[in-house]
């Protein structure tokens, strides 16, 4: 038999254009963030304010996300993704923009709340355009690569920042602001506007959206809800809030190990979203959210015990690859639980919400052990969060539609009998 009639098949399909757009635009997104992230807080402490107002300025950012974000799933539902997706942009672009004309402290705080409005909008409809616009055999893919778009943004940002740092705190705000607003152009021109329930052509025969206590009915979409909270916990909240403390506390050069860490984690992530994405849509996306869950559990228990750099470095690199595991599946998961013929904005936001409260809570509470009982212990209590993860995910279902041939060690961990979504 010929290898290409053995090989599966599943995860070939190409991406629409449309992934494309969006893949464009949030890689320009990115590249802003990065360029403004390391600037902000050194901006805010020009005024004369303390560190923890300075903090502030970061956490309202979040807040409001975290507040926002079921209206902006309501307004996906009735406005649709296209128009919710640029709305959100525009409103990022104004009041990250408005920042380099400031004059006082509150003002920084307020047009950060509001660009925390804006980023919760056009995130929400972002996933809510994959969801609609990816082929079912290639969610995975769709993901992979959007994720990518940002994670290579969000690195080469900084560097462009290091660059430009002769034009002083004010100017990169103007710049990114001018990005944001490029990247909706973009997604204006090249979008069509049937991806918006409203402008359908088709929407005759669409679907009413789906409500979100249909979707908490389905035993994946609960999975997948406690999957995001440990991905935003450990993730995207210790790494980057409580990891630079512990390389402060444990090295001299504790602020170059851990920039040095969060980039051995950008690798790791990297070069695993290269396959991640076509290995769920070819073997499930059951096992790899559980193989990353595992991962992130095991890895975040022994970041506490990482006492020389290279073994900071070491688990850094294969947190960021066990992250890259479990993204893309878990996101092609709500893909497969809402489909393509029907719009989730509750659903897509209570989803993002997760994530947002695990990144806002977990570092306040590893932050409070780590004063009381040490690193080593608050590491191997976040690990728990992952733990109660797998445990929903080992009863839950798979959701991707045709068995397809799987390695050995991925067969002992894929569930029998997938039901078609």
């Amino acid at each position: 038999m010929s290898s290409s009639a053995s090989s599966p098949r599943r995860g070939r399909t190409p991406l629409p254009t449309e992934i494309w757009v969006l893949v464009a635009a949030a890689f320009i997104i990115a590249l802003g963030y990065g360029l403004i992230a390391p600037l902000l807080p050194q901006f805010v402490v020009s005024f004369d304010v303390s560190m923890a107002a300075a903090g502030l300025v970061v956490s309202v950012f979040s807040g409001a996300r975290l507040v926002f974000a079921p209206v902006s799933g309501s307004l996906v539902d009735r406005l649709g993704s296209r128009k919710v997706y640029l709305t959100g942009l525009m409103t990022v672009a104004v009041s990250t923009g408005l920042i380099s004309v400031v004059s006082e402290y509150w003002q920084i705080v307020a047009l950060r709340a509001l660009a925390g409005i804006g980023s919760t909008m056009f995130t929400v409809s972002a996933m809510g355009l994959i969801v609609k616009i990816s082929p079912p055999d290639s969610r995975g893919r769709a993901s992979a690569v959007y994720g990518s778009a940002f994670l290579i943004g969000n690195v080469i940002g900084p560097v462009a920042g290091a660059a430009m740092s002769f034009l002083g705190y004010r100017w990169p705000f103007v710049i990114y602001g001018i990005g944001v607003a490029l990247a909706a152009f973009v997604v204006w021109w090249r979008m069509p506007t049937h991806t918006d329930a409203a402008d359908d052509p088709r929407k005759t025969s669409a679907q009413p959206p789906m409500p979100l206590a249909e979707a908490l009915r389905d035993q994946a979409y609960r999975a997948a809800l406690s999957s995001n909270i440990a991905h935003g916990w450990i993730n995207m909240g210790i790494r980057v809030s409580v990891l630079p403390l512990f390389a402060a506390a444990v090295f001299a050069n504790g602020g170059a190990i851990a920039g040095f860490a969060l980039a051995a984690y950008a690798l790791g992530n990297a070069v695993v979203l290269q396959f991640s994405g076509r290995l769920a849509d070819t073997y499930g996306r059951k096992p790899l959210i559980i193989i990353g869950l595992i991962g992130s559990a095991v890895l975040m228990a022994l970041l506490g015990f990482a006492d020389t750099a290279p073994l900071l470095l070491g688990v850094s690199v294969l947190s960021g690859m066990a992250a890259g595991l479990l993204n893309p599946a878990q996101q092609a998961v709500l893909a497969d639980v809402i489909g393509n013929h029907r719009s989730g904005g509750k659903v897509l936001s209570t989803y993002q919400m997760a994530m947002d409260l695990g990144q806002i809570i977990g570092p306040v509470l590893v932050g409070m052990l780590a004063d009381v009982y040490g690193f080593r212990v608050a590491f191997a209590s976040s690990a728990v969060i992952a733990v109660v993860a797998v445990a929903m995910w080992s009863v839950s279902r798979e959701t991707l539609g045709t068995r397809c041939p799987a390695p050995t060690w991925i067969k002992r961990i894929t569930p029998r009998g997938r039901r078609r979504t």
